[in-house]
């Protein structure tokens, strides 16, 4: 079965990668893909390769009261990323570059999401 994904961490020689994560732009549409990817390769596998999510912007514009006005709204489903999270499988890693206001302050959003610059400086050094 091939799968595809954004980023893929290896050793030559090793039978399965090191890491396998997933770049978008936004949490929206795509959050239960992430979810389901390390499900389904976790099991098709019998392994346990560690599965990261990486977020550019969890933003959308939306229109304003008035024609031609815009703004911007938040794009991030709570509820399902801690649905997902505990009754699926929670993933190794989520990064934010422009964390929302929640993943600060809400202890179960604080456990799970880290802002970018973590993943770089600290746990890629754990995955490899």
């Amino acid at each position: 079965m091939n799968y595809q994904h954004d980023l893929i961490v290896e050793r030559v020689g090793d039978e399965h990668p090191r890491l396998i994560g997933s770049v978008k732009t936004t949490s929206k549409d795509r959050l239960a893909k992430i979810f389901v990817d390390k499900f389904l390769y976790s099991r098709l596998t019998d392994t346990d390769v560690p599965h990261i999510a990486i977020f550019l912007h969890d933003v959308q514009r939306k229109e304003g009261k008035k024609e031609g006005e815009y703004g911007i709204s938040q794009t991030f489903l709570t509820g399902s990323f801690k649905g997902y999270t505990i009754k699926l499988n929670p993933l190794d890693g989520v990064y934010y570059f422009d964390p929302r206001p929640v993943m600060q302050t809400d202890e179960f959003f604080k456990k799970y999401i880290k802002t970018f610059d973590h993943l770089i400086c600290d746990d890629i050094w754990d995955y490899i």
